[in-house]
């Protein structure tokens, strides 16, 4: 059923970039293959190809994944899997999408925003390796160098693309949303609120690349018309790396992404949506992520607001795990069952965000 599920997001997104995708790059290509569909291709193919040859060598080098001994009983059989996916995911995306696209301004700062942010991951991820624990740098930390280098990407977005980077926000139906002086941290939650979301998503096989191909495959159709087409290219180049990626990690997973994917993934979804003002489709397509970070909001906020309540003398919980995953797997969802369910769910917000777009117009 797993294969199923990741077989029919492959060919139901492939379709939607066939059909939807022309566009052009930086070469012609044979037969009238300019398209996105066709770049989402060259995306699955280097990823999974380069998964064959990472794939060993991280289990070579023991880069296993520790397992949260709080979490569901059924994932401590995931201990000794190899993390750090990332590491080949993130550049074959990024190789294909150049080499598409080309070393444009805008492919180079979306691709240097989301290898640093893959960074930072690399470093939490390596953190936890070297302690053999389940917690890396802190989350304050973390949060600090997101924020920067957000603020970075402002920067640059505000004195390369003023036309799109502006203090208004719009909404649909010709609506729109002044922010002024408010938008640039608007960018910078931005940025926090996708990486952190994806982490938080990461918590099953396969459930957040398949989610992240379908947000970045809805993307590239926003790109494309709204006059963005090299930033199309780069969002179908990572779409279809992450699908490469669901061959080494769907159910039963023979590695994760870890954070070292999970932020950069969460970051080039972030920059999209900045670079090109587009962040009312991006939020969303990122309904995924949006539900999984509320989930463990309103998980602690409850349980701090109900201190000393609980049958344990602490809080009372309002789910049974965070994040919601974690929630419908204890309520006896199995694993697969929850990735198809969030595959079908990210399906119908990527076709909102289009739609969404499509509304400016």
């Amino acid at each position: 059923q797993a294969r199923r599920n990741s077989v029919w997001l492959f060919s139901s997104l492939l379709a939607a970039l066939l059909f939807f995708g022309n566009t052009s790059t930086s070469f012609e290509l044979p037969g009238g293959l300019n398209n996105l569909g066709t770049i989402y291709l060259a995306g699955v193919v280097t990823s999974a190809i380069a998964g064959f040859g990472a794939v060993p060598m991280l289990q070579r080098l023991k880069a296993s994944q520790v397992v949260r001994l709080d979490g569901p009983k059924e994932h401590l059989q995931k201990a000794g899997t190899p993390t750090m996916g990332g590491l080949f995911l993130v550049p074959a995306g990024v190789a294909v999408a150049v080499a598409f696209a080309g070393a444009t301004p805008e492919v180079v700062a979306v691709s240097v925003i989301t290898v640093l942010c893959g960074t930072v991951g690399f470093v939490d991820d390596l953190q936890i390796l070297l302690k053999k624990s389940s917690k890396g740098i802190s989350g304050k930390t973390k949060l600090v160098c997101q924020s920067f280098l957000a603020l970075c990407f402002c920067w640059w977005a505000s004195s390369v693309t003023p036309r799109h980077f502006g203090a208004v926000v719009p909404l649909i139906f010709g609506l729109s949303l002044p922010l002024g002086a408010l938008y640039w941290p608007l960018c910078v939650f931005t940025f926090a609120a996708e990486s952190n979301g994806v982490n938080l998503t990461d918590g099953l096989d396969g459930l957040a690349g398949g989610t992240v191909a379908t947000a970045l495959s809805s993307m590239a159709l926003v790109m494309q018309g709204s006059g963005h087409p090299t930033l199309a290219i780069f969002c179908a180049a990572m779409a279809g790396s992450c699908i490469g990626f669901l061959v080494h990690n769907t159910h039963k997973a023979r590695i994760f992404m870890g954070d070292t994917g999970s932020l950069a993934l969460g970051a080039a979804l972030a920059a999209i949506g900045v670079a090109t003002n587009m962040l009312s489709p991006l939020l969303v397509c990122s309904a995924i992520f949006v539900a999984e970070a509320i989930s463990v909001i309103l998980q602690v906020g409850f349980f701090k607001a109900t201190k000393g309540h609980g049958p344990d003398g602490k809080g009372k919980r309002l789910l049974r795990m965070a994040p919601l995953h974690h929630h419908l797997e204890l309520g006896g969802w199995n694993e697969v069952r929850v990735t198809g369910t969030f595959y079908m769910w990210a399906w119908i917000a990527a076709c909102c965000a289009v739609l969404v777009f499509k509304s400016f117009t």
